[in-house]
């Protein structure tokens, strides 16, 4: 009569236990089914009517400061207020009781979905700020030499004026020491270019470009009808610019074309 009764009830449940399966894997590891046992839950109207009494009666897996019990602790509640003997192996369940777990069951699938989110959150969040400090190292150690080159910038310059101030007649007819110096400074504004370069840091010479204020200085606008160029186009540089690994750290010094 008795394995009868436990394998109605055992249909009754099936499933229910599939909505309770993962509780019941937790509660293996706390020791709620520590010691094997057969258990049947009152589900059916001939139970509920014998249960009335317990309805009324409130099951907590969680003791006065709000911690949860044990399994062991639940079962021992369970099993003194069903009134089963002790080491009796056949007993029923009241329905608060199960109606309890479903409840807790429930919230720990919140709970699980709630830090579920908080911690994609948080991986996420970990993710950008490690890529924000790869990129923040990588910067450093590319414009590192940025104060340097802003130094180097005005030696270029003086080399830029003193090629330029020689004109094409005065070379031909100075003498062959003027010439060795010209083709000296000349020289070296060709190396130190050279290593601009290798570092990336590279000249810009915007003639005849578009004006782009985030590159340009505008010094001075030369009218439409004195000019070469087209409306907003750069139609003289004063001084040119420096580009750093795309990153400009000198803007060149233009006059723009006005209408």
């Amino acid at each position: 009569y008795h394995i009868l009764r436990s394998h109605f009830h055992l249909r009754m449940l099936s499933r229910t236990i599939v909505r309770v399966g993962a509780i019941v894997g937790r509660s293996a590891e706390s020791g709620l089914l520590s010691k094997p046992s057969r258990v049947s839950v009152a589900l059916n109207s001939t139970q509920a009517a014998d249960s009335s009494n317990d309805s009324a009666e409130k099951f907590e897996l969680k003791d006065a400061k709000g911690l949860r019990i044990s399994g062991d602790a639940y079962v021992s509640i369970v099993r003194e207020r069903a009134a089963a003997k002790e080491g009796e192996e056949d007993w029923q369940v009241p329905r608060p009781a199960f109606d309890a777990l479903l409840k807790e069951y429930d919230g720990l699938i919140e709970e699980s979905k709630d830090w579920k989110d908080r911690y994609t959150r948080s991986l996420a969040e970990t993710e950008n700020v490690r890529r924000r400090g790869a990129k923040q190292v990588e910067d450093t150690k590319v414009f590192a030499i940025q104060g340097f080159c802003k130094d180097l910038l005005e030696v270029a310059d003086i080399l830029d004026l003193a090629v330029d101030s020689v004109k094409e007649e005065q070379l031909k007819a100075a003498s062959p020491e003027m010439k060795s110096l010209f083709d000296g400074v000349k020289m070296t504004k060709t190396v130190m270019l050279k290593t601009f370069a290798k570092h990336g840091l590279r000249p810009s010479n915007p003639l005849g470009e578009q004006f782009d204020p985030n590159l340009h200085e505008a010094v001075f606008q030369v009218p439409k009808e004195q000019s070469k160029h087209d409306v907003g186009h750069v139609e003289h540089v004063m001084k040119i610019g420096y580009i750093l690994k795309e990153r400009p750290i000198r803007a060149a010094q233009v006059g723009v074309v006005k209408e």
